[in-house]
């Protein structure tokens, strides 16, 4: 299966020549339809490029990752290997001629960074995030999915995802739980907490999609800023159904609970 960003080489020409991959104005010509071609599809670069047929054959096939630097061997089809100098191209490629409005930058695990204290400004932020919220749910991914289409907005989804969305969930989860507990008792608390669980994992994976959304610049429908300034300060918000609270720092204490 061909992901983003997937690329292809003919060991035969000079570098950088030889690694051959769809560009952005490519790209745009095959969302607007205009090219009938798969951007990250190792057959229709070589296609694209003129290897048809048996002549894609010839070729090696590479894909890599940009948010995680993952470099990866899809085939070695040529007598020449030239893993090593296709690991060091794309390392060194700008990823703007690929996907212009793709922002490359670290994954922040929001749960790693000392919090700040909770500031009025700070609940103003969540005050924001939390009138947008209950109306955002699918619309950052339509939204990428319409500009740079869905090979890209997967992989940088699953980027974030594997970084942190687990992490996080859990963190947060236990959190509230043993919130609930403290609050109500253990008893009445494991079956409250139960019933909570739902919505507050409503919240932060709504939470993580924002933060995902500010890797592309790109007009949203939505203002997601505030929670994304949250995220990565090291606050995460979640909310039960009845009240939000802000967690931060190991083991993603509540550092603030109450309504906006």
């Amino acid at each position: 299966m061909c992901n983003f960003f997937s690329f292809v080489s003919d060991p035969s020409k000079p570098i950088p020549e030889r690694f051959m991959y769809m560009d952005w104005p490519t790209r745009q010509k095959i969302i607007a339809k205009e090219l009938n071609y798969e951007a990250d599809s190792h057959t229709s670069v070589a296609d694209f490029f003129g290897y048809k047929g048996k002549a894609e054959d010839s070729l090696n096939k590479y894909e890599y990752n940009p948010l995680l630097g993952k470099f990866q061997v899809d085939q070695i089809n040529n007598k020449i290997d030239d893993s090593a100098e296709a690991k060091k191209w794309v390392h060194e490629l700008d990823f703007k001629k690929v996907v212009a409005p793709l922002i490359i930058k670290p994954i922040v695990h929001p749960f790693e960074i000392a919090p700040p204290e909770i500031t009025p400004e700070i609940l103003e932020l969540l005050r924001q995030w939390a009138s947008v919220w209950d109306s955002v749910r699918d619309s950052v991914g339509d939204s990428v999915r319409d500009s740079v289409r869905a090979s890209v907005w997967d992989s940088v989804r699953a980027s974030v995802r594997a970084s942190v969305r687990a992490s996080v969930r859990a963190s947060v989860r236990a959190s509230v739980g043993d919130s609930v507990r403290a609050s109500v008792g253990a008893s009445v608390g494991d079956s409250v907490r139960d019933s909570v669980g739902a919505s507050v994992w409503d919240s932060v994976r709504d939470s993580v999609g924002a933060y995902t959304s500010s890797f592309f610049e790109i007009k949203y429908e939505h203002d997601f800023s505030p929670v994304v300034a949250l995220w990565e300060m090291g606050l995460v918000p979640s909310y039960d159904g009845k009240a939000w609270r802000l967690h931060g720092g190991k083991g993603a204490a509540v550092l603030w609970e109450g309504t906006v």
